[in-house]
């Protein structure tokens, strides 16, 4: 080795301790987490929150919703499954996982250090029996924050929280979709409801507030296409599970930014999407899913888009035995938190510039 290396090496960093870095990337997560010294936060003290952010409850009552830029909601109600129940414990799992973010390697960027983002608690609910009550609960708290002109990331629940989330959103002008998923979820009424998880997209087409031809659809798959025209008749793109194999994550990426274009578009993104060998803790699993590298990869193709909120719903972590699911989970939220923070700071600085 290059004596002349070595001892600058050691002048560097010799004496220095794990608070010192000089990569201004590193240095903001430092100053996240050491504070000036060379201890940082212990992921198992606490209380526990989305992303480890910082806990604002008192976020919601507020016009302003504090003046944050991003907040992550938990919305634990699983009314409409279908299948296995359980989701209603999705936010409490993912808010006990630890350690994902607050840095991201490949888009090189510390969203906590660039823009204000807290996890504001749970929606409220009138009733735990009523699945009506629980989406107008919903519509009305999502309404509030857009009102707010904050953005949102929610963790639900069952899919059908998406719908009033896309109501309260889209309800000026219908939004595009990013849907990341094992079932389309456009099936019609079933047993008398049109609002169960297996439907929500359909609803929100039909009540304007998603524009079916900027939907792309992927990860499709399972025995209830049958169910699913509405996509195809609407004008969704819906790429199944083998085609994405045959297209490929570049080719797929490139789908979904023609697909979406420069609108504004939500995320959503179902945990069943991903093969159950690696997600087991769903209520709806389909043998043949994605891979987490293949989802993530898939999300931060988004990065540019203006992805103006989002989702992840379906976990139930009593079917997981081993928390991956719920930890697969909270990092597809830190990838599209990291999207949404994006668009977040794309749009103030073309604000900025009017």
């Amino acid at each position: 080795m290059d004596k002349a290396k070595l001892e600058a090496l050691r002048a560097k960093y010799g004496d220095a301790n794990a608070g010192e870095v000089h990569d201004p990337q590193f240095k903001k997560v430092v100053e996240l987490l050491f504070s000036g010294t060379d201890r940082r936060y212990k992921p198992y003290e606490g209380i526990s929150t989305l992303l480890d952010a910082a806990l604002r409850l008192d976020a919601p009552a507020l016009a302003d919703f504090g003046g944050l830029d991003v907040a992550l909601v938990g919305v634990p109600m699983d009314l409409g499954v279908t299948n296995r129940p359980g989701s209603r414990f999705g936010p409490r799992a993912v808010r006990q996982v630890e350690r994902v973010g607050p840095y991201h390697h490949v888009h090189r960027m510390v969203p906590n250090a660039e823009i204000k983002i807290a996890d504001v608690g749970d929606v409220p609910f009138t009733s735990r029996f009523s699945l009506a009550d629980s989406h107008a609960d919903i519509e009305a708290f999502f309404a509030k924050a857009r009102t707010a002109g904050i953005a949102t990331l929610a963790v639900g629940g069952d899919h059908s929280i998406t719908l009033p989330i896309l109501k309260a959103l889209g309800r000026d002008r219908p939004l595009g979709l990013l849907h990341i998923d094992a079932h389309c979820d456009t099936g019609g009424p079933f047993e008398g409801s049109r609002f169960h998880h297996g439907g929500p997209f359909r609803e929100a087409v039909l009540a304007g507030v998603l524009d079916p031809e900027r939907t792309i659809q992927i990860g499709i798959r399972g025995t209830a296409e049958y169910l699913w025209e509405f996509s195809f008749d609407s004008g969704m793109t819906v790429i199944h599970a083998e085609e994405f194999v045959a297209l490929g994550v570049e080719r797929t990426v490139a789908r979904i930014r023609e697909v979406l274009g420069d609108g504004p578009a939500y995320l959503s993104f179902d945990i069943d999407s991903l093969d159950p060998g690696f997600a087991p803790g769903t209520g709806t699993p389909e043998v043949g899913g994605l891979t987490p590298r293949e989802a993530m990869a898939l999300i931060r193709g988004a990065m540019g888009l203006d992805i103006v909120a989002g989702d992840v719903v379906e976990i139930a972590p009593q079917y997981d035995a081993n928390t991956n699911t719920a930890h697969i989970g909270a990092q597809m939220l830190f990838e599209i938190l990291c999207v949404v923070a994006k668009a977040r700071m794309n749009s103030t600085r073309r604000l900025g510039q009017v």
